[in-house]
This record gives structure tokens, C-alpha cells and sequence, in this order.
């Protein structure tokens, strides 16, 4: 399923700022949290074995109604079990239409005519589905294409206790988190080589900031992409760097900003 991009380019940096020393990120410079999103058969395939050979766990934001969901959940929960996260992308996908670039979203998924109620469902829906899984309880919730009202008002605001925190930047994103005075930066690689991922990890490391990766096809599957052979190298250097970098999925680093406030 097409999608959103929440970043243009390379990196978004947080308004809030961080004291900038390494103790809130154990003892290390940055955190990296690796996300992926829409539930990509690529990532059963491609990505989740690539994250098991150097040790690290992902983040994997699942539509509930996806194919590549629904026809391999057992090959999810295996990779749950793992200690990869399975976060929240909502049932059906829902984004505004009307917008330029937008001419994917199907008629009946448009958030413009979307009730709160109906929103709302469908993403408690989605977390039942996704407990069903992997048994569990505590989740984050990434919004689809960044989109995250309903009418006039957010619908974060009606589901923030349904969730450890939400994945994405916006103003009511950010109010809903309170992670308080912290460096948050975001990459979006479509396109990018091995090269600029990892720049993007140096430059966390110089701003003691949490890093997020917003991943969509890795190797194909979808038109936001990067190769495998910049995801390879993504992952060796924070393999080469781990201690310096902490790479662990977003609901932990989400948990442990919450839990030094």
C-alpha cells in the first residue's frame, strides 16, 4: 500500500531541546529507534533477517488490512517473539485525499470524511489484532501519512491512553508524548545511499538526540525505497558502533524517556 512521507528530505529536528549529555540515552551518545512502515512482505523477507544477524530489533508499524499482514501472521509473531516490535498503523490506512501526490488514497479511506468515532474504532480494532498476535498490551501508534485530524480536532488526543507514545512529529504528537526537553531528529530514506544514513547517525551522535528512521521499502515493494545495500550499511556501522549508539525499538526508548522524567 502506498503512503505518506512524513520527511522531504533528510532530517527534521525537534523543537524541544536536550541537555546535551549521554546519560539519558544508557550511557551512549544517541539512540537510534529503526522503524518500518505499511507491512511490507520485504521486511518479513528482507529485513527482519538483516536486523537478526547484527542483533538489533526493529519497529514495525502493521495496517491491519494488509496481505502481507493478515496472510503471515505467524511469521509476525515469530518475529515478535524475536523482540521486534509490532506497533500500530491503523486498520484501513487513512489519509487526506485531496492533496497533490495523494490520488492512492482510496475514496473510502480518506480522513476527510472520517467520524472520530469511526477513527478512533478502527484503531482500537487494529490493536486488538495486533494483541492477538503477540499478546501484548503496550504498543505506539504511528499515523498514516502524518495526517492526525479528524475535522477540526486531533484524534490523538482520544486514543493517548490506548499507547506508550505516538512515532511521529506533529504538534499534537509531540503534546500527547511530553517526553519534555529532548533532541528528536527524523530521516526518511527514499533514495538515500549507505553514505547519508549513516551521516544521519553522526549527526545524532554530535546532538546526543534520538534518531528515528522512517523506512518504507527496503529493496523494493514500495515507491519510498532504499536499497538493501544501504540498509547493510546502515547496520554495520551502528553494529560498529554500538558503544556509542543505542539501537532499540521505539516503545523501549520511548518507555525509558518517560521513565528518567
Amino acid at each position: 500500500m502506498k503512503t505518506f512521507f512524513l520527511i522531504a528530505c533528510l532530517l527534521c529536528t525537534s523543537c524541544m531541546q536536550y541537555a546535551q549529555n549521554t546519560t539519558a540515552w544508557k550511557n551512549k551518545k544517541c539512540a537510534v529507534a529503526l522503524t518500518y512502515d505499511d507491512a511490507l512482505n520485504i521486511h518479513l523477507d528482507k529485513v527482519i533477517p538483516a536486523l537478526d544477524s547484527v542483533g538489533f530489533k526493529g519497529t514495525f508499524y502493521l495496517i491491519g488490512s494488509s496481505d502481507a499482514f493478515t496472510k503471515r501472521i505467524p511469521e509476525w509473531r515469530k518475529a515478535a517473539a524475536k523482540g521486534h516490535e509490532l506497533g500500530n498503523h491503523t486498520m484501513f490506512h487513512p489519509c487526506y485525499g485531496k492533496r497533490p501526490g495523494r490520488e492512492w488514497v482510496p475514496a473510502d479511506y480518506d480522513l476527510n470524511i472520517y467520524t472520530m468515532r469511526r477513527m478512533t474504532d478502527e484503531i482500537k480494532m487494529n490493536s486488538a489484532l495486533l494483541e492477538a498476535t503477540d499478546g501484548k498490551t503496550k504498543r505506539t501508534l504511528a499515523c498514516p501519512c502524518g495526517d492526525t485530524k479528524v475535522g477540526d480536532s486531533s484524534y490523538l488526543y482520544k486514543v493517548k491512553n490506548n499507547f506508550v507514545a505516538m512515532r511521529d512529529g506533529t504538534p499534537d504528537a509531540n503534546d500527547v508524548n511530553g517526553f519534555g526537553a529532548v533532541t528528536i531528529q527524523w530521516m526518511g530514506p527514499n533514495g538515500h545511499s549507505g553514505e547519508q544514513l549513516i551521516a544521519a547517525v553522526k549527526q545524532a551522535m554530535e546532538s546526543n538526540a534520538l534518531l528515528i528512521f522512517v523506512f518504507h521499502g527496503v529493496g523494493g515493494e514500495h515507491t519510498l525505497n532504499v536499497s538493501l545495500q544501504a540498509h547493510s550499511e546502515l547496520l554495520q556501522f551502528l553494529r560498529q558502533n554500538q558503544s556509542q549508539v543505542w539501537v532499540a525499538p521505539f516503545i523501549e526508548i520511548a518507555e525509558h524517556i518517560k521513565g528518567r522524567k
